[in-house]
């Protein structure tokens, strides 16, 4: 969830002084990146994983004030929908059982909180989208509770000037129009934080941007969007429409788009807080009393506010992140390329997938960005977002390969590579990554399962795709709570 802002009116001189804040604030953090220490002796990983709210027939359960309610534990929190929820994970290194840690921690807050939910006919799932939602269920009135999300909605549709457009052509076609960003609220999403000192942030981001392609081929899980088959990974081009402040005319002129791959590889952090202040106006001009640089001239660590907050509402698929912590500051990628689920251990799997190989590319003698262009790993992104565990993709010295063949003659040594240099146990590195493996050599990954068992329902004679969708969505939750990893799903 982004940081939280009272409902207001803005006006022209608050969004030039915004302005004005938010360039006083890079300013300082420029000072900070040379001058300051930062935390990064032992680095943290983190991971938030947004869920979705099924009642018992499988339909979207409008209910995440009364389910939270129920939970009564501050490590879950609203997000967008009413339908949704987020649960963050407190941050652990990841040596010796780090990993298996995060298995338990999550699945036994799930369990707690499907328990308590339970209670008044709601389910959590963990999914990149929920097959059953439909145009009824993302509108202005099933915005979650929390001013800054309808403010939100109203500063992107005011900026746009229009109605928000989707258009998606997959398997099947998607042309669908909303009067806000509720279909943001469909795009369900793992996020995975990874702290790093300043001087490693550059290498981190980049590596994490060469990768996320093939992030999205192994672990796509959003094949249904608004009852239609469309991309593998529909959450990408869903969330790049659902936030698009542009309209057709801006587009045509190149104006960049807030949901964004980038278009550089970059030698600092700065480089990224830079573009943001350059590139985009702001959303949400709420201004914070505190003068960054007279706090940073008495010795104190400045919270940037107003910078922390025009980048919560830039939505790259990689973000940088800057915060302070026990009066320390600390930098983090957050990698927010991945869908929820299919279960506990699979999203551990992609984790440590994530953790384990952009530690190894990072450290390499020679970057793997100083051997392939942007705009290769940009199309890997989409490949891997339309075609899944089929994508072709491009990699240097490999040239266009098989993503799940790349994986399994490339990437998957170089990801327990990482994971040792992190001090993972070797039982973890072994059992996560098998994982990954297995899914590559299968086939199967949450897509596949979905499409496959979609085709067997229709199949079986039931005739009416929203009854086919509520069996799917079933026969998913089913499964995602044995905690089996989805590439030993059967189909039926």
């Amino acid at each position: 969830m982004g940081q939280d802002v009272d409902d207001q009116v803005f006006s022209r001189e608050d969004r030039t002084a915004f302005r004005e804040k938010v360039r006083s604030c890079l300013d300082v953090f420029s000072r900070m990146l040379r001058d300051t220490r930062f935390d990064a002796a032992r680095p943290l990983t983190g991971i938030e994983i947004e869920l979705n709210l099924v009642d018992e027939s499988g339909e979207p359960a409008l209910r995440n004030a009364e389910v939270l309610e129920e939970i009564a534990d501050e490590d879950f929190q609203t997000e967008l929908g009413q339908f949704n929820l987020e649960i963050n994970i407190d941050p652990r290194p990841l040596d010796a059982d780090g990993l298996g840690s995060y298995e338990k921690t999550i699945r036994d807050d799930l369990n707690h909180a499907e328990q308590r939910a339970a209670g008044i006919g709601a389910h959590l799932l963990m999914i990149g989208i929920m097959p059953t939602l439909g145009p009824g269920h993302i509108t202005p009135t099933t915005i979650s509770a929390n001013p800054r999300y309808a403010l939100l909605s109203e500063q992107i549709l005011a900026a746009r000037g229009e109605d928000i457009a989707l258009a998606i052509d997959g398997a099947e076609r998607l042309r669908s129009t909303a009067d806000s960003i509720m279909p943001e609220a469909a795009c369900t999403s793992v996020q995975l934080h990874l702290q790093v000192g300043p001087d490693e942030f550059a290498d981190h981001w980049n590596a994490a941007q060469a990768i996320a392609g093939i992030q999205l081929a192994v672990g796509a899980n959003s094949p249904f969007a608004l009852g239609k088959q469309l991309w593998a990974e529909t959450r990408i081009p869903m969330f790049e429409q659902a936030t698009d402040t542009r309209s057709e005319e801006l587009k045509a002129q190149g104006v960049r788009p807030r949901v964004w791959f980038g278009e550089r590889w970059v030698t600092s952090i700065f480089d990224l807080f830079e573009e943001n202040v350059r590139y985009f106006p702001a959303l949400l001009p709420v201004l914070d009393d505190e003068d960054p640089a007279a706090v940073l001239a008495a010795g104190d660590v400045p919270r940037l506010a107003e910078l922390t907050l025009h980048n919560g509402t830039i939505y790259r698929w990689n973000r940088p992140i800057y915060a302070v912590v026990g009066d320390q500051p600390h930098l983090r990628v957050e990698n927010r390329v991945l869908p929820a689920g299919p279960t506990v251990v699979d999203t551990v799997a992609n984790a440590a997938f994530f953790f384990g190989l952009v530690r190894t590319l990072s450290m390499a003698d020679r970057p793997l960005w100083t051997q392939m262009s942007f705009s290769a790993a940009e199309e890997n992104f989409h490949h891997g977002a339309r075609d899944g565990i089929e994508a072709q993709v491009y990699w240097p010295g490999v040239g266009t390969v098989g993503a799940s063949e790349l994986v399994l003659r490339r990437l998957l040594p170089l990801a327990a590579d990482g994971l040792d240099t992190f001090g993972v146990d070797p039982a973890e590195r072994d059992r996560y990554l098998g994982i990954i493996e297995q899914r590559c050599l299968t086939g199967r990954n949450g897509t596949t399962w979905q499409v496959a068992t979609f085709d067997r329902l229709r199949a079986s004679g039931i005739s009416e795709r929203a009854e086919v969708l509520r069996q799917l969505t079933h026969e998913y939750r089913e499964r995602m709570h044995s905690n089996e990893p989805v590439h030993t799903w059967d189909v039926g």
